[in-house]
């Protein structure tokens, strides 16, 4: 089994963070928050921020900060690992975004600036013409990358469709399991706008809410999947769901030691076995407050981190 954690991501830093109106149509964890300036939540999120790359940085995690730039009006930059993913084999994938303005996200500089600091960059996979069809597909945000054993889980809505799932499982050669997740809103279920709020894998286990699963069938063929794969299976409720607990991400230091990254609301909303049996695969567990980023983004820790496997020159 290959090695699905890496000791470098890259994360983007807020200059105009605020709620995005052309996101909030379908990802129901987004909430405006009464009272607060646009200035003030601008402050507040650069300081969820720093604070957070601090905490990644003083266990050993590698972390390069893009700057994000007033001009063009990005509110969503915080959440780049929907526009673009790294590969070992010095692949770079691009992909189609459901809202237009998060679609200005994808930044050429960016992977500009990777060449010049020394990665290989074989090849650009870009997938976003897909946009033209309103059809999307966002990034480790639909799909959930088992990278050691080329599978890959999704959760079909509206920005998961699934023809671009196949020509992201033809470009990239993953095999995807497909399903429906839901939650419930005014009554009724309705899809999860991203696969990694109901799921995360980590090299050797898989933290998930099967009750987002509705139909059994598809219930068991993930089970299955992930057994299979081998993975230990570790459930989360709904509601830990809804406090972002399915929002995490693996990451490892330049000595090799593993950690759980999350934000202080998943922390906090685990069971003390929970956390027991992520521990058992991790060196510690990184938690970080990430409330308004989480209110008005609507996303957390997972969200806000690219996986670099790119390989040096």
């Amino acid at each position: 089994m290959g090695i699905n954690t890496t000791s470098t991501i890259m994360m983007v830093r807020p200059v105009q963070f605020r709620l995005n109106e052309q996101t909030a149509v379908n990802n129901y964890y987004q909430k405006a928050l009464e009272g607060i300036t646009p200035e003030n939540v601008q402050a507040r999120a650069l300081s969820e921020f720093d604070d957070f790359v601090e905490k990644l940085r003083s266990n050993g995690i590698d972390v390069i900060v893009i700057n994000d730039t007033l001009e063009p009006s990005t509110p969503d930059s915080i959440f780049p690992n929907n526009w673009i993913s790294f590969h070992d084999d010095g692949v770079v994938g691009l992909y189609p975004m459901y809202a237009k303005n998060r679609r200005l996200e994808r930044r050429p500089d960016i992977i500009d600036q990777f060449s010049e600091d020394g990665y290989k960059i074989t090849n650009i996979i870009d997938l976003s013409g897909a946009e033209g069809s309103s059809k999307f597909l966002e990034g480790t945000g639909s799909l959930i990358l088992d990278r050691g054993n080329r599978i890959a889980y999704a959760a079909i809505s509206e920005r998961t469709h699934p023809d671009v799932i196949k020509d992201f499982e033809s470009a990239f050669g993953f095999e995807v399991v497909s399903f429906t997740a839901n939650q419930t809103v005014d009554g009724k279920r309705l899809p999860i706008y991203h696969t990694n709020v109901m799921m995360a894998l980590g090299h050797e286990f898989a933290v998930i809410c099967l009750d987002t699963i509705d139909d059994q069938a598809e219930r068991k063929m993930v089970v299955d999947s992930l057994e299979n794969s081998g993975k230990e299976v570790i459930e989360i409720s709904e509601s830990q769901k809804a406090h972002f607990a399915g929002n995490m991400l693996q990451v490892e230091n330049k000595s090799g030691d593993r950690f759980m990254v999350m934000s202080a609301a998943a922390y906090i909303s685990l069971e003390e076995d929970q956390k027991n049996k992520i521990l058992r695969y991790n060196k510690d567990i990184i938690s970080s407050s990430l409330d308004t980023i989480e209110a008005l983004g609507g996303g957390s820790a997972r969200c806000m981190m690219a996986e670099v496997f790119l390989p040096k020159n």
